[in-house]
């Protein structure tokens, strides 16, 4: 520690730290501009100059650092006059364009001219800035607005780790430019540009900042769940924002959250229900829409609800999927309930719960950025959670963490990663494994935690010690040296992040990987401690949520196994509970028999979230009666006998639980378009229709259940005002003595011919982000990688249409000719 004085105030701070930091330590304000906490100090600005006792030029206080014994001066006549004259060297060439300028009302520099009282532009210079660069898709950047502060360079390369934008000359012909190939269109440049340099084309010349109400609230386009700030005019939002500071993405936002909202103004919109007559969907009252609905079903719950099934999504709430499973399995007395988790997050989740009783995540996602290694398998992170990126970038480049990074296509962070592991397609189980038995044979695991928490600790070590470990590493294809340097990593770090992904959860031998995956986490102490952990990656906002809900035939809400927990749940409901049900493969192999007459589906898409969508047409074309409950409209509303159009997650209130457990509150920004409805409104009407008086539907007394009968869900922290807190879950604590472990088979010979992996890309997410005008302008449409040696092979090059044909179907797509995918495999997304 080191003690200095501020203006006579007496302060002590950490060695290391900033005279800056020290004065905000003691409440004492020091203007800047191009200073921002969460990147390395520039000290371009020259606005945060102090004086030191003893030195005689004044010195930035953002990057001079805090000596013991310091004498600073923050405030002085001397010190005024020099950042005023900085302040208007900083506008020799600034335009006085302020009225049409989009930062005109939270621009930092209007504040700083106004503070410093500078009213004046008393320089004149050559003006030698370029014209305003327009040929980026979603952002246009105006050179003579810039002060190059390199806030927003600093940003992508040390936060984001794009490195997109760089400074593209010297002295004053300097601008900022920008590596389009590079770039993620994250729109973090645009939140701390300090000028109106960096605008977003989507929000320019469409509100003024003092018009915009702003709602917090939280993004769900992935799991990761940002804090943001919903921007509100008109019933509308017009952008989405956020804060730095905020506990969980410090301000930052990806493609998504900054410039993926614009599917709530659709012209696709839903906005009125429709029911099918003599062919032909009409409009109709809500009242003529759920007569009708709740009329089939009471004709159909007489046979004991064996015909009915339903399908829901992650992008309803806790409240809204918890009613759903409830309105299925007391109401209508049908278990024949599932969602697109079945192909990918339960499957792991599965897995884990079975082998280390986890029911999600092992720890925080901030927990991350703190590990002294991070192994990524089988995960585009940057595309599947964006804030799982910028915590590994947190560990692995701004601290010393150890980057492994597995897969079996090319993915962002190979550029920044110490061993990359392209592994054979088909080969998870071999890799893995044999990474756990280097780490063992080395002596590198945790022993003691080891002999706490493996039951059948003898067993398994000698089935890892069993595998034939070269031809383990044969199996994947990679250099024996290569697979020992990764182990060496992991196994010497006191910490380990442990994140998989798509390709493991969604592999056609997920659950193999998953459980080799776990066994790994194990040796290399991915489970101890607060720092690190297993993090299983699922890219769908509240996917965690609709599983804690029980919205599957083989779980209860928390987590809780059907069979085994069925009885406290029929003595707090009051009813005999329906047997087994049909998950979502069941459910269309009994539309296509003729056994499940009725098909309730609530913003899900199965023909284009689901497996073998050819399958699903023919059977939603064939099902008695479809019900469907969205916010768009689709080729899958065209079928439904009923559409009931719901509400976006701005246009609705509620909990959602994020990819590692945290709690947080949806907040209702504005009302959903015509005659619309929130989806908990919608559920609750058919439920009451059909279950009678005496019932409770509303969201408080939905909580209260979820908290008295979902042991995971007990600590909720909700307020008074019906919002609710994060609530950060302890770190995993696995049960003494309960793990039990057996030996993984090592995959089979790959079968000949090209493999087709689909995963997620950046720019997209789910289906909404689809009628988005901002992610449509960077992915406009689909394609298909492939290697150039299997593009030689076939004759064709960037760009070509070509026909693909598997088991399942046939499809027609445009090529992309690309290293990032090995030979013998195709990816589409």
């Amino acid at each position: 520690m080191v003690k200095l004085k501020i203006d006579d105030k007496e302060v002590q701070i950490e060695k290391g730290a900033t005279i800056l930091a020290a004065a905000e330590k003691v409440g004492i304000k020091i203007p800047t501009l191009c200073y921002l906490k969460k990147v390395s100090p520039t000290g371009a600005c020259r606005i945060c100059v102090v004086d030191i006792a003893g030195v005689d030029k004044p010195m930035t206080a953002c990057n001079t650092l805090a000596v013991d014994g310091m004498a600073v001066t923050t405030q002085s006549e001397r010190l005024i006059k020099i950042r005023r004259q900085v302040v208007e060297l900083l506008l020799v060439n600034h335009p006085l364009d302020c009225p049409v300028c989009d930062a005109g009302g939270e621009c930092e520099l209007q504040n700083v001219c106004i503070s410093n009282g500078v009213t004046r532009q008393p320089f004149e210079a050559e003006d030698v800035n370029p014209e305003a660069i327009d040929r980026w898709p979603l952002i246009q950047q105006v050179p003579n607005r810039c002060i190059l502060c390199e806030k927003c360079v600093k940003v992508c390369h040390e936060v984001v780790g794009s490195s997109a934008l760089f400074v593209n000359d010297k002295g004053d012909r300097a601008f900022i430019d920008k590596h389009l190939e590079l770039c993620e269109f994250c729109g973090n440049c645009v939140q701390v540009c300090p000028t109106g340099t960096m605008i977003s084309k989507t929000f320019k010349f469409r509100a003024r900042p003092w018009e915009l109400r702003k709602v917090a609230s939280v993004c769900i386009t992935c799991g990761s769940h940002c804090q943001v700030d919903l921007n509100v005019k008109q019933n509308e939002v017009y952008r989405v924002t956020s804060e730095d500071g905020t506990t969980v993405n410090d301000g930052n936002l990806c493609i998504g959250g900054f410039f993926g909202t614009g599917y709530l103004k659709s012209p696709a919109r839903l906005t009125q229900p429709l029911v099918k007559q003599l062919g032909r969907q009409v409009a109709v009252g809500w009242d003529a829409a759920l007569d009708t609905v709740a009329g089939k079903l009471a004709e159909l719950r007489a046979g004991q609800g064996g015909a009915i099934a339903g399908l829901t999504s992650p992008r309803l709430t806790n409240e809204e999927n918890y009613l759903f499973q409830k309105f299925f399995r007391v109401v209508l007395g049908s278990n024949h309930i599932d969602s697109e988790a079945r192909f990918g997050a339960l499957r792991s989740n599965s897995v884990l719960r079975q082998a280390l009783g986890l029911s999600g995540a092992s720890n925080r996602l901030d927990r991350i950025g703190r590990a002294e290694a991070v192994l990524v398998f089988g995960c585009d992170a940057t595309a599947e959670a964006p804030l799982i990126d910028w915590q590994i970038e947190q560990a692995c480049r701004k601290r010393d963490g150890k980057l492994v990074v597995a897969g079996q296509r090319g993915v962002k962070l190979d550029r920044y990663a110490h061993t990359g592991l392209r592994y054979r397609p088909g080969s998870e189980v071999a890799l893995a494994s044999a990474l756990a038995r280097l780490i063992l044979d080395a002596g590198q695991a945790d022993e003691a935690f080891l002999r706490r928490y493996v039951a059948n600790l003898p067993e398994f070590k000698a089935a890892l010690q069993g595998l034939d470990l070269a031809a383990a590493i044969a199996a994947t294809g990679l250099p024996e040296a290569l697979v020992v340097e990764a182990a060496g990593h992991l196994g010497a770090a006191q910490s380990v992040a442990l994140v998989f992904g798509a390709d493991i959860s969604k592999g056609p031998a997920a659950e193999s990987a998953i459980a080799a995956l776990a066994n790994l986490a194990l040796v290399c102490g991915a489970l101890h401690g607060d720092v690190g952990g297993l993090f299983p990656v699922e890219e769908k906002g509240n996917m965690q949520g609709l599983l804690d809900m029980g919205a599957c035939p083989e779980l209860l809400p928390g987590q809780q196994d059907y069979a085994s927990a069925k009885g406290a749940f029929e003595k707090a409901w009051n009813i005999n509970l329906p047997g087994p049900g049909r998950d979502a493969c069941g459910i269309l192999d009994g539309i296509e028999k003729g056994e499940i007459k009725f098909l309730y589906l609530v913003a899900t898409n199965p023909l284009v979230s689901f497996p073998e969508a050819g399958r699903w047409r023919k059977a939603l074309e064939k099902v008695d009666f479809l019900v469907v409950q969205d916010i768009l409209a689709s080729e899958l509303t065209t079928l439904a006998d009923v559409v009931l159009p719901g509400a976006g997650f701005a246009e609705k209130s509620g909990t959602v639980t994020s990819l590692d457990q945290r709690v947080n509150c949806l907040n209702k920004a504005v009302t959903a378009p015509g005659e619309a409805r929130e989806d908990l409104a919608i559920l609750a009407d058919l439920y009451l229709r059909l279950a009678g008086p005496g019932q409770s539907c509303e969201s408080s007394a939905l909580r209260d259940e979820i908290k008295a009968l979902a042991p995971l869900y007990t600590d909720l922290c909700f307020t008074g005002d019906g919002s609710c807190r994060p609530c950060l879950k302890a770190p995993y604590v696995p049960v003494e003595k309960g793990l039990h472990f057996s030996p993984v088979a090592l995959p089979g010979e790959p079968e000949g011919g090209l493999q087709l992996v689909s995963g997620k890309i950046l720019f997209h997410f789910g289906t909404t982000s689809t009628f988005a005008p901002g992610p449509q302008a960077v992915a406009p449409s689909g394609y298909v990688e492939i290697n150039p040696a299997d593009a030689q092979a076939f004759g064709i090059k960037d760009g070509t249409k070509v026909l693909l044909t598997s088991v399942h179907g046939s499809t027609r797509s445009p090529i992309r000719v690309s290293e990032q995918v090995p030979a013998g495999l195709l990816f589409a997304p």
